[in-house]
């Protein structure tokens, strides 16, 4: 008999979660507990198991969203698009959402099931099941009503896209949002400079010219203690960056750093950028069996032109991959050129939504996602 159970901590998770064989640290505990301790403050985690008589057979992580304006725009919102967006957000997204995945996130990090033992049919049914259940308990608790249903982020040749009929009797409806842009290393670049050697003349040069601009900043490689002791600085960097990007859905919490490398240990590595002893910038990056994962960054603005941070950011995270004989490193969206710029490519992703109220409601929830998270034309650059 297939049933779900839905965990509300990772202290009640089974001890079969990690036996699992699935390869991604973002469905491991250890990455859970960390998120755990350290989410947004508009963010809770719940956790699924999908069970075959007694056996786990699928897990699936669920974050409830609360969604509402000053979580969502900052301070370089255009004004006439943040007007005309608050209008949308108030009138359909503001409340609460519950998203099948992990919002803090590019990529399908939210879904697992071994279909030797339950085809993905029979999963998604109790994943559907699971969400009624997860509702009422939200309802129950804190009287809020979900207004939202979200899978999010799947690739073009991900096979949850054969259950169209699933997706179609749930109401959900499929949307393409920003392309995930990754670095395929190829296997003849056995060292960077086999990389560079692989540039144009056109991207070498802007290669040198990057790596000349930052020859005055050290990079330095922090250790649970340095993330403690430049927490404050490491934070501030993260919002310069952060509030900068117009539409966002949640801030990080002060201490997720220091959490995640507490849980993951070497496999969360966070570099800092120092210019005369003063923290100018870091990012991050986590490792993710034959992926290498970037994840957030920061850096000085009124510095970042001037020493070319962000590109030398690129560099250096594509070199690890290279170094460590990574399959890929993965980027993520935004920014696309300029990650284009350093060979990294563009793979379309999807996601499914639903407004829970009526068909109205869903037509204009389709507005709101072009507004928050726009496809647009935009030119790929060819280093190679």
């Amino acid at each position: 008999m297939t049933h779900f159970k839905l965990y509300h901590s990772t202290a009640d998770l089974p001890e079969s979660w990690d036996t699992l064989p699935v390869q991604d640290i973002f469905l491991k505990t250890s990455f859970l507990r960390a998120l755990e301790q350290s989410s947004p403050a508009n963010i809770s985690t719940y956790f699924l198991g999908v069970f075959s008589s007694e056996t786990l057979v699928g897990i699936a992580i669920i974050q409830r969203v609360e969604m509402y304006l000053d979580d969502v725009f900052r301070k370089t919102s255009h004004q006439f698009f943040k007007r005309f967006g608050k209008f949308l957000i108030s009138k359909i997204v503001k409340g609460n959402a519950l998203i099948v995945g992990n919002l803090m996130h590019t990529g399908q990090h939210g879904l697992y099931c071994n279909t030797e033992y339950i085809s993905e049919e029979v999963y998604l049914h109790q994943i559907s099941q699971g969400l009624d259940a997860l509702k009422k308990v939200i309802k129950d608790k804190f009287n809020k009503k979900i207004r939202i249903i979200g899978f999010k982020d799947y690739f073009e040749n991900d096979s949850i896209h054969m259950n169209q009929a699933f997706f179609k009797n749930e109401n959900l409806f499929k949307a393409r949002v920003q392309p995930n842009m990754i670095f395929q290393v190829r296997t003849t670049w056995t060292s960077p400079e086999h990389y560079i050697a692989d540039f144009n003349k056109k991207y070498r040069r802007r290669y040198k010219t990057a790596r000349k601009k930052s020859q005055d900043i050290i990079c330095k490689e922090f250790c649970l203690d340095d993330i403690e002791n430049f927490s404050d600085a490491i934070y501030n960097l993260y919002e310069n960056v952060s509030d900068n990007a117009g539409v966002n859905s949640f801030k990080l919490h002060h201490n997720h750093f220091y959490q995640l490398k507490q849980q993951l240990q070497d496999n969360f590595k966070i570099y800092g950028y120092f210019l005369n002893e003063n923290l100018i910038g870091f990012y991050s990056f986590i490792k993710n069996y034959d992926k290498l994962e970037t994840y957030f960054l920061g850096y000085n603005q009124e510095l970042q032109h001037q020493y070319q941070m962000y590109l030398n950011m690129l560099f250096d995270m594509a070199s690890f991959g290279i170094q460590h004989q990574y399959k890929e490193v993965v980027f993520a969206r935004t920014a696309m050129e300029i990650k284009s710029s350093i060979g990294a490519r563009p793979f379309d992703m999807y996601i499914y939504l639903k407004h829970t109220n009526n068909f109205m409601a869903n037509m204009l929830l389709k507005l709101v996602v072009k507004y928050a998270n726009p496809v647009r034309d935009w030119d790929e650059r060819h280093p190679f």
